[in-house]
Parts: C-alpha cells; structure tokens; sequence
C-alpha cells in the first residue's frame, strides 16, 4: 500500500519467509554453512534451534532452495502434530513413494528401496522437519530409526530438526539421549544486537529499493531494536506499521509518536514495560481511591 509513496520496489518487511532478503548476519550464515554442509556431507542428524521469530523458517527455506539447485530430493514436514502414521503418510507424499501410504509398513519398503537407489547413483536425499519441538516421543523415535539407514559411506537420510528452545530441552531428557547422542550438527539463532537490528531494517529497505534508509531516525531505530528485543519477526511487523502509519500521516518519517501507537496495536511488551503499567494502573486505582 505503502511502496508507491516510499519509492519502494516492494514491501520490505513483509513477514513470510523470503530468502531474498535474507540479512546475513554471522550467525544465520553460520546456521546456514552448518544446515549446508550437514546435508552434503551426509552427517545424518542436524538440529536448528532458536526462539519464536529468530528465522528458523528463513534458514529452511533457503535450504530448500540450495536443495532443489542442487537436485537433493527432499521432504518437508511443516506440521509436527502428527501420529506416526500420519507423519509416514506426509513423507511418502513429499517423495512421492508409489506404494500404499497409509501403510507404515509400505511406506518404509517402499522408502528404503528409494534411499537406496538414490545412494547408488550418488544422490543425497533429506528430510526437514519444522516445529518439531511438537513432536511427540513415539514420532521422535520413528524418526531416530530413520537414522539407522546408513551405508559405510555415510548416512542414506539426512535429517534436519528445526525447532523452539523446547527441543533442546527435549533432546537433553534422558528419554531422548539416543536421538541426542546421533546429532551430528546443532545451530542456535538468537535474537539480534542493536547494530545487527540496524543493519536488518537498512539491507530490507535498500533490497526493496530505498538505498539509503530516511525513514527511521537513528534514535527511533534505538528505540525499535528495544521494544522488539531483536527479533526479526516482530522488527518486521513494527516497520511494516510504522511504515503505512507515516504513510496515511502523509510523512516519510517515522516518529515516537507512531511508535508507541503501533506497538500498542500489536500489544508489544518488552522489559519494563509491564512494570512501568501497573505502577500506572496501580496510580489510577489509589487517585479513583482518594476521590470517593
């Protein structure tokens, strides 16, 4: 809505996963090198984990896409509340394994014979699976003896976890230890440093088409990486608002006025934040308090 009045290409801070403004900073390409060569070099078993918002999906989907160029066949399970026998359905879906898939039984025959053809002619095959924080133990166990399909040349299935700071937690339960102690890889994605959120929000706006960011005021981007506490999801949807807020005020500028309107739109909390309103509310009460 806002791109016209911007002189902007496109929207820049759109929040689905786009590797095309993937912001490099050290951290996610050091995630992606790991996802990367976890895969090439077939380690078997590699974990992505990182907070709400910190772009997990981001990584996947640039993954996907080195995949595809690189003609690895891979599955990708985007919803991790399944039973075991949904979760082989969707895999022999994604592969698109010609047998029974509502067998386990067929599926894992079938799976197999492809994995092993795959292996013979020197291909690498995959399978991702996101939010698997949500995996229940008895899919988590299935997917640890998918692992055990290996050739003395390395593994036949690379499995890549991604998922929420439970699923560390998770694989660190004693229950999970012989998942665990087959990871090969772990990478971690944390929420930005300042710099870091400043250098998203100006490679985003100049990847759009606005080379040199005027929007945002320094002391205002300050105040940003704050409120969202660096995470690139919610710096997303902060600018986005900010952005079409200045645009219906008709100014290319953002201020502190329309940011304090649009995260209280998007009911943003951040340190200090609660206890600065219930010292307020609590104000409110003890003044209605004194004029009765």
């Amino acid at each position: 809505m806002y791109n016209a009045f911007f002189g902007l290409k496109e929207s820049p801070f759109n929040l689905s996963p786009d590797p095309s403004f993937l912001y490099r900073s050290a951290q996610h390409e050091e995630a992606l090198a790991n996802l990367i060569y976890g895969v090439q070099s077939r380690k078997g078993f590699i974990v992505l984990s990182g907070e709400v918002g910190t772009g997990k999906s981001t990584m996947l989907e640039c993954l996907r896409h080195f995949l595809a160029a690189q003609q690895v066949d891979f599955a990708y399970v985007f919803n991790s509340r399944l039973s075991p026998d949904q979760f082989f359905e969707m895999v022999a879906y994604d592969f698109n394994l010609q047998c029974d898939r509502t067998s386990k039984t067929e599926v894992l025959f079938a799976l197999n014979e492809f994995l092993i053809y795959r292996h013979n002619i020197g291909r690498t095959t995959a399978l991702i699976v996101d939010e698997a924080q949500n995996l229940d133990w008895e899919v988590l166990e299935e997917v640890r003896l998918l692992g055990n399909l290996e050739s003395p040349r390395g593994k036949m299935l690379q499995i890549v976890l991604a998922g929420q700071p439970e699923l560390d937690r998770k694989l660190d339960a004693p229950d999970y230890r012989q998942l665990k102690q087959r990871v090969a890889l772990r990478c971690t994605l944390y929420p930005f440093q300042e710099t870091e959120t400043i250098e998203y929000i100006t490679t985003r706006l100049a990847k759009a088409g606005m080379e040199d960011q005027t929007v945002f005021p320094p002391d205002l981007l300050s105040e940003i990486h704050y409120r969202t506490q660096g995470i690139p999801r919610v710096i997303n949807a902060v600018c986005d608002n900010l952005m079409l807020t200045a645009f219906a005020s008709e100014t290319k500028v953002a201020t502190q006025e329309f940011l304090d309107e649009v995260c209280a739109d998007l009911r943003l909390e951040w340190p200090g934040r609660r206890t600065h309103r219930s010292q307020a509310d609590g104000a409110g009460r003890h003044e209605a308090h004194y004029s009765r």
